[in-house]
């Protein structure tokens, strides 16, 4: 890539940035966009903007909304999406502080360094920061420093700043979250499932007793004045597939009612359909009647289906309820039995997030389905990377034209080629990666996992490794073995490979200069617009939608997506940390995503995005670990290319590696364990606002399907739920 195209790619994604800010601006301010622009503020009962009236809307600053996201505290973050989002922000300020303190200091010295080097012209310089002819970030990065110059002690000590700032700020980082779930858990606010725990690997009882009896006479004998009551886990896969079918036809009814109660009587016509395949043939009948007498033909069969369940459908998993939430702390985190896969005790998800399919599998079952899907995303993190190379050494317009010749004519088009040479092997990496989260998180699950949260901590750290091996290392190895396969053919000595794969990763900084402002500039202007859900949103009100349901489902706006946005962000930091002493022009880059990630979010998290689940922070050990991992790798990088310049100070670098180890052996024996498990000084430091009733805590739990009753509304009798918990989850849908 040469420098115009740098700045076609870079100017061209500043204007979309600012048009689809502008549009933002323009279309959030109308009423009928409301429910796309500020869904979380409208489901919690609050006017859109602040202010509220027309008269305020029409006269609002269009960018008011960056002072109410500088404005917003911490505090309001938490009270509309929870602490989650909270800790999220404590990321994206992390990596923020280590990218501007880094910059700040780095690059008034560096890039005069590399810039007066006088060794340019040297047989022992090294440009080879661009794979093009970008010669004008050359002369501010490392490569145009010579070999054993003394000036490279400055990177040397570049390096350790970086490493030694990242290291505090960690720290500091990690206090902080630790404080904000202490907060959360220690506030006065009924959680159900802090009354809860997990139990799973229930063993076969020794007398004639049922698995609930079996559960209440093994915890009434550890917890005699304590334990409630305990709900078994059934497969009720049957009456899941009739709740369904009856919620189905109740959906159909709505909306056929709807759209004749809103027909000109006069002329209008009941609705009539085919009973047979889907409504194309069969008997002519009466929609409002067909679907009516259907409810009523399955809903004596439900009832005999949960009856069935609960009796017959037990399974070797509980939920086991305690008076108070201190003893279900203590009791999350205790051995309960001598053997491992037997009494398998963690503290309780909210029932919301629960993956009730997981819940029935065994202890070995749950070891081998976890290695094998280790095996299966090892290979194809390896595999992956074979079209991820092949499409990043394809993308070069030097390749395009060698293969595929055809395309030659058009690829000479100047404007063609500098519109090509600025974003396509960008756009194809990013297509690539948004292919994986999905799949990732299915894995994840999988493996038999309990909960949405503990499963999408699972696929993000998967999508992590994606994004580092077959981003990072990937596009910038894979691409170079491939343009030079025919070289390394001629000369296959492992010390030709070894100085032709250090010299890819500097050759890569023009690729991954644009891939962060491409990121940043047009992701986050499609974050704040919001063009695509808008779109969707207007086509399905317009021609799909009849019920007051119908529309409220179709502007329903999602969670965050953490499973791909952080090691989105992750990828981010792992290569402005990579290149951040190789082209330290990449630095303001880095800072800028998180600067602008930070602000764009933050109106998003106020204002769009509901939270599915609340895991008061859990994600943050991760997160931190992930971070360690990318500086880890920073540092193996740095070694590696000062060996390049065969630079003997290189040495001293070698402690950093260690250092960074023992820094998060450190971390992980202070913290984590409070991330693991509720500290009982926490959950025991208040009074609830309002007395807990353990039946409405059981409750909480109970299942549509199970709760389906004659008149839809009433909860069966308790002494029903005696015997077993279903395995559907209110938040997803039924197996």
């Amino acid at each position: 890539m040469d420098f115009s195209s740098f700045l076609t790619s870079l100017g061209t994604s500043f204007v979309i940035f600012v048009i689809l800010m502008c549009l933002f601006s323009w279309l959030s301010s109308k009423p009928g966009n409301s429910v796309v622009y500020y869904p979380n503020r409208i489901l919690k009962g609050l006017e859109p903007w602040e202010g509220g009236t027309n008269g305020s809307r029409r006269t609002r600053n269009p960018l008011a909304w960056i002072r109410e996201a500088l404005s917003s505290t911490e505090q309001d973050v938490i009270s509309m999406s929870g602490v989650d989002s909270a800790v999220y922000f404590v990321f994206l300020t992390t990596a923020l502080g280590i990218f501007v303190l880094s910059g700040v200091i780095m690059l008034p010295v560096l890039l005069p360094l590399a810039a007066t080097d006088k060794m340019l012209n040297s047989s022992k310089s090294t440009n080879t920061t661009s794979a093009g002819t970008f010669n004008e970030l050359d002369k501010l990065s490392m490569g145009h420093v010579g070999e054993e110059s003394p000036r490279l002690w400055a990177y040397v000590i570049a390096e350790y700043w970086v490493s030694l700032l990242t290291y505090y700020l960690l720290w500091k980082a990690y206090k902080h979250v630790s404080a904000l779930r202490a907060s959360a858990l220690k506030s006065p606010e009924l959680r159900p499932h802090q009354f809860a725990i997990l139990v799973r690997d229930i063993p076969k009882s020794s007398q004639t007793q049922t698995i609930k009896e079996h559960v209440d006479s093994y915890f009434t004998a550890i917890y005699p004045d304590t334990f409630y009551r305990s709900m078994v886990v059934t497969n009720n896969k049957q009456v899941n597939a009739i709740w369904e079918e009856i919620q189905s036809y109740k959906k159909k009814l709505d909306r056929v009612q709807t759209v004749y109660a809103a027909a000109d009587k006069t002329t209008a016509t009941r609705p009539k359909i085919k009973t047979g395949f889907l409504g194309l043939f069969g008997e002519t009948v009466d929609t409002i009647d067909y679907y009516t007498l259907k409810i009523n033909e399955l809903t004596p069969k439900l009832e005999e289906e949960r009856k069935l369940t609960l009796r017959e459908k037990q399974q070797a998993s509980a939920i086991v309820f305690f008076k108070n939430r201190v003893t279900a702390a203590a009791a999350a985190q205790s051995l309960h039995a001598t053997m491992v896969d037997t009494w398998t005790v963690m503290e309780a998800p909210e029932a919301r997030q629960l993956i009730w399919t997981n819940l029935n599998k065994k202890y070995y079952e749950r070891q081998v389905r976890h290695y094998l899907v280790c095996v299966l995303v090892a290979l194809m993190v390896f595999f992956y990377m074979i079209p991820i190379g092949f499409v990043s050494a394809l993308t070069s317009l030097a390749n395009l034209e060698k293969y595929l010749p055809f395309l030659k004519p058009i690829v000479e088009i100047t404007s063609i080629k500098t519109v090509l040479e600025a974003y396509l092997p960008q756009l194809a990496l990013i297509v690539f990666l948004a292919l994986l989260p999905k799949l990732l998180l299915s894995l994840s699950k999988a493996e038999g996992l309990p909960s949405e949260s503990h499963a999408a901590r699972a696929a993000s750290g998967k999508y992590f490794c994606f994004t580092v091996f077959n981003v990072f290392i990937g596009v910038t190895i894979a691409s170079t073995l491939f343009e030079t396969f025919k070289d390394i053919q001629k000369n296959p000595n492992l010390g030709y490979v070894a100085n032709l794969l250090a010299e890819s990763l500097p050759g890569k900084a023009t690729f991954f200069l644009t891939f962060v402002a491409l990121k940043f500039f047009v992701g986050y202007g499609l974050e704040l617009s919001r063009i695509v859900p808008l779109i969707m949103y207007h086509l399905k009100k317009k021609y799909l939608c009849k019920t007051e349901a119908e529309i409220k489902e179709a502007w329903a706006p999602g969670d965050i997506g953490y499973v791909s946005r952080i090691p989105g962000d992750m990828l981010i930091l792992t290569i402005v940390l990579c290149y951040s002493i190789i082209a330290p022009i990449i630095i303001p880059f880095g800072a800028l995503y998180f600067g602008l990630g930070w602000l764009i979010l933050r109106n998003q998290v106020l204002k769009v995005y509901v939270p599915s689940y609340e895991s008061y922070g859990r994600m943050w050990p991760h997160i931190h670990a992930r971070i360690l991992a990318s500086l880890l790798l920073y540092q193996m990088t740095m070694f590696g290319y000062f060996s390049l310049k065969k630079f003997v100070g290189a040495v001293i670098l070698i402690p950093l590696p260690v250092m960074t180890v023992i820094f998060a052996l450190i971390c992980r024996s202070k913290f984590y364990g409070f991330f693991k498990d509720p500290a009982l000084e926490v959950v025991a430091s208040k009074e609830l606002k309002e007395t807990s009733n353990p039946e409405v805590i059981f409750k909480s739990f109970i299942p549509p399907s199970l709760a389906v009753s004659d008149d839809d509304d009433k909860v069966p009798d308790e002494d029903q739920f005696e015997d077993a918990l279903s395995q559907v989850s209110r938040s997803v849908s039924f197996a």
